[in-house]
């Protein structure tokens, strides 16, 4: 059979020509899309475009050793509204101009009268022209709480005009329930730019030790542990779903931990307080100058530091805290460093409590120097006195004979015994700018005959404050010395990730029988001794005084490093301390930094303090407890907790704070709401500081005081309309008697 080539040929001329046919479709519809309609898939490329956002992570907060926050990050909102249009066919965008023009002028009146009432200061009038004016200029991003849109009153304060000024997240969320706003970006145009804001709860407590975060880190425990706080950046990128613009996360964002120290805010406080009260003090009743004062409390079966507060002078006269003075300070340490000169010979065995020295009337010449005593001018002197008198009458011609008498022909013995003794350490405190000890070493460049007798009395070395008071804290911890610690753990999500121990630097600093001897000289120091000031009725406190004369490199000068170092209770230590104070004239550690410390000492032990008075309850005759007015719920609280009887006329699952006011009879309590206006002065008479300051600050207003107690006295009336940054002073009494409603 013959094979058709013919029909076969014909068959396969027709697909050739088919697939030409195809092939010139394909490439003219290419050609077509690559020059007629490029520029629409150019756009569609743009939209599609996927372009990388950083995601930033949380900052961890800086915590205190009970869970109390000291430094968080919060969210803050800047507030915009988008009056154009993304639509880039002509035909849509009017549309959606059109649609979103109609809604935003229908609602108006309605927003801007919600926005004053939301921000007292807004006026309403100025912030619907300022609206119009964004809408004309069709702007992608035009401010909403500017001072173009507040009260004369209000925007004459605000430094600067064009700002557009953060809200807090109860604002953010006020104002998305107002009509228009409430829809999607997309059809009101309402958006907001998020702003991570550092916040410190305490204010000002303990500056230095916290540190600041702004921009970036700055000092503190912000700047230390600022890598752990800053947690890790992720990505995301924006997608067009429908007609909205929806965040798809690409690498999650990982928030950094949360760092607990070994603060008390307490402790702190009293610390801060009392300093501030003496510097002060000292300021306005002292000759000289009051340049600077610092205070750190150890706990001593630890090591912890419980407190450390470093104010300094400023041109008004006024302290605060500027510098790390308590980790940094280099200056001579005086007296307070007799003791350690002591402890290194009583370890020794050079000398003990029987050892004495006659010190004649106060002035002896050593290689060519004089050597006094405090009270050399009276020309008596104390003539031959014990150990323990060397050191409770802090006689620098006792300690210096000893320790010259007992080293100098090996004073590297001496400085070998205080290294031993842990004074030199490095204790590595992780603040910015902490130095440790620097006591040198003998050598024939660096040393001289006169050397040993005056560094055995604080010259010639340089220690920081810390450094000092961790001495103490291991003499009363009976001879076991910690390494100061400032940071407890790491914690994510409310779990410890990581542990800081209590690390133990010397188990026995020296001999436990010279531990004992040191202990008993400073017990006589507070007793019977220069230290008198620094005791107190209620326990006994074991510690030394100090006063040093600053040299700088121009020579001696006219200013005096004073302290007071020391623990308590005496027979079972729980805390060290050490008060230091700048100043120029009369100074005295015992009388000037004395003070400071037995009041921070009663105060931390009377704040450790409970007693059981349930046996002793009075079940017939029960007595009502004060309570102040202010917060109800925290009050409703503590009445349910005792089983006292009272009433409330709020809701028993109140999701906000309840302000109010307290009547109380022979019978029961009764808790009574205030229902007052946001936007009016409320009555605060009876309340507590805090309550007060926190109610009256929510609504704008600037807060000053005077006093301490119950708040029985305030500026504005109550029902007085209220101008954002109006100031209003509060007058405090522990008298309730003098309440003025």
């Amino acid at each position: 059979m013959k094979f058709p080539k013919d029909k076969i040929k014909g068959r396969y001329t027709f697909i050739k020509w088919a697939f030409v046919v195809v092939g010139l479709a394909i490439i003219g519809k290419a050609f077509y899309t690559m020059t007629v309609k490029r520029p629409f898939w150019e756009e569609v490329a743009k939209q599609r475009e996927r372009v990388n956002l950083e995601l930033k992570p949380m900052r961890g907060n800086l915590l205190a050793s009970n869970g109390e926050v000291l430094a968080a990050s919060i969210l803050e909102f800047l507030m915009y509204m988008d009056f154009g249009t993304w639509e880039k066919d002509s035909a849509r965008a009017a549309k959606d101009l059109y649609k979103r023009d109609t809604l935003f002028l229908k609602n108006l009146d309605t927003i801007c009268n919600g926005m004053a009432d939301i921000f007292p200061d807004v006026d309403a009038e100025k912030l619907r022209a300022h609206l119009l004016r964004g809408q004309e200029l069709r702007s992608h991003s035009w401010p909403l709480y500017t001072a173009a849109v507040l009260k004369p009153e209000a925007a004459k304060k605000r430094t600067n005009k064009k700002r557009n000024h953060r809200v807090t997240y109860v604002q953010y969320r006020d104002m998305k329930e107002l009509p228009f706003l409430r829809e999607s970006t997309g059809v009101s145009g309402f958006y907001v730019d998020t702003i991570p804001v550092r916040k410190n709860p305490f204010g000002a407590l303990a500056r230095r030790t916290v540190g600041r975060f702004d921009s970036c880190a700055r000092y503190g425990l912000e700047l230390s542990f600022d890598s752990l706080l800053a947690g890790k950046s992720g990505s995301y990128h924006t997608q067009k779903l429908m007609k909205h613009l929806v965040r798809v996360v690409d690498v999650p964002a990982i928030d950094g931990y949360d760092v607990m120290t070994t603060i008390d805010v307490e402790i702190q406080d009293i610390c801060e307080r009392e300093l501030r009260e003496q510097l002060e003090y000292l300021v306005a009743n002292s000759n000289g100058q009051t340049k600077e004062g610092v205070v750190i409390v150890l706990e001593t079966a630890t090591g912890d530091i419980k407190a450390m507060s470093s104010l300094s002078c400023n041109p008004n006269n006024t302290f605060t805290e500027n510098q790390p003075l308590a980790t940094s300070n280099m200056y001579e340490p005086g007296s307070v460093f007799k003791p350690m000169s002591f402890l290194v010979a009583m370890d020794d065995g050079e000398m003990d409590l029987k050892s004495s020295v006659d010190v004649g009337n106060g002035v002896r010449t050593m290689y060519r120097r004089y050597m006094r005593d405090h009270n050399w001018r009276r020309g008596t002197g104390y003539g031959l006195i014990s150990t323990a008198e060397i050191i409770k009458y802090s006689s620098n011609i006792g300690v210096s004979v000893i320790i010259d008498n007992a080293y100098k022909d090996n004073p590297a013995r001496f400085v070998d015994g205080l290294y031993r003794i842990g004074i030199a350490e490095d204790l590595q405190i992780p603040i910015e700018n902490y130095h440790k000890p620097r006591i040198r070493r003998p050598t024939k460049q660096n040393w001289s005959k006169t050397a040993l007798p005056w560094m055995s009395i604080g010259y010639e070395t340089q220690v920081p404050p810390i450094s000092t008071v961790n001495f103490y804290a291991g003499v009363a911890n009976n001879g076991k010395l910690f390494r100061p610690r400032l940071v407890k753990a790491l914690l994510k999500d409310g779990q410890v990730v990581k542990e800081f121990p209590n690390e133990v630097l010397r188990e026995q600093m020296a001999k436990p029988e010279a531990i004992k001897m040191i202990q008993h000289c400073l017990y006589e120091v507070v007793h019977t001794g220069l230290g008198r000031h620094a005791g107190s009725k209620m326990f006994d406190v074991s510690g030394k005084t100090g006063t040093a004369q600053i040299w700088t490199k121009a020579g001696k000068s006219q200013e005096y490093l004073i302290s007071f170092a020391g623990y308590f209770p005496s027979q079972q230590p729980q805390y060290a301390c050490i008060v230091c104070i700048r100043k120029s004239g009369q100074a005295s550690g015992g009388g000037m930094c004395g003070p400071v410390f037995r009041r921070v000492a009663e105060s931390i032990m009377a704040k450790a303090h409970q007693s059981d008075f349930s046996e002793i309850r009075d079940t017939l005759n029960p007595y009502n407890p004060v309570i102040k007015d202010g917060d109800l719920e925290a009050g409703r609280q503590v009445l349910r907790q005792f089983g006292i009887n009272h009433s409330a006329d709020f809701s028993e699952y109140a999701t906000t704070t309840i302000w109010g006011d307290v009547e109380a009879d022979n019978h029961t309590i009764a808790l009574q709401q205030d229902e007052a206006a946001t936007d009016s002065v409320p009555d605060v008479i009876g309340y507590g500081l805090r309550d007060a300051v926190y109610r009256l600050e929510s609504i704008g207003l600037r807060v000053k005081v005077k006093g301490t107690g119950v708040v029985v006295q305030q500026s504005m009336a109550p029902g007085r309309s209220v101008q954002m940054g109006d100031s209003i002073i509060l007058t405090l009494s522990h008298n309730r008697r003098t309440l003025k409603k």
